[in-house]
């Protein structure tokens, strides 16, 4: 696969369309393993790392491929009151991360030039990031080099905390 030129935008209102698209990539499925109903997304419980995107705290970024200029990955962060809080939740007023890159584009650097921007941007806004991630997913090494530190562990999933 050639290597794809991309820039890095922030992301904003008119992006929660792409985003829905991303939160439904952002859900790890084993190889080999089918995949799982598009609608999971609309369950309260997902749907609320998107829905009504681009409120408050709300922040995150979109890599766009130059030369069609289309989105192909994104990263963002969503704080959650502790009465909703996210499956990554660490306490209040730490943001969740979601990211996640379409299939053709992974293993391009786009996952981690994403996280590298997002990580940069929520320095001196936030004083941590944390996310929930499957302990078989391969990210898990990404979410490792860029510091993230396991700090809980349910069933198979992982808890990692980033203080910035």
């Amino acid at each position: 696969m050639n290597s794809v030129e991309y820039s890095i935008r922030p992301a904003g209102e008119e992006d929660q369309l792409f985003l829905w698209e991303m939160l439904y990539h952002a859900i790890y499925v084993p190889d080999g393993q089918a995949p799982i109903p598009r609608e999971i997304v609309n369950q309260p419980e997902i749907a609320k790392y998107v829905d009504r995107w681009g409120r408050g705290e709300d922040h995150g970024v979109v890599a766009i491929e130059n030369l069609t200029l289309e989105p192909v990955g994104a990263a963002w962060l969503r704080i959650f009151p502790v009465e909703k809080k996210g499956y990554g939740h660490v306490r209040e007023g730490i943001p969740e991360l979601s990211i996640a890159i379409l299939p053709g584009y992974r293993n391009q650097g786009i996952g981690s030039a994403l996280l590298r921007r997002l990580i940069g941007d929520a320095r001196g806004r936030f004083s941590a990031i944390s996310l929930s991630v499957s302990r078989e997913n391969p990210a898990v090494r990404l979410y490792e080099r860029f510091g993230f530190e396991a700090v809980d562990q349910s069933g198979s999933s992982i808890t990692m905390l980033k203080e910035l």
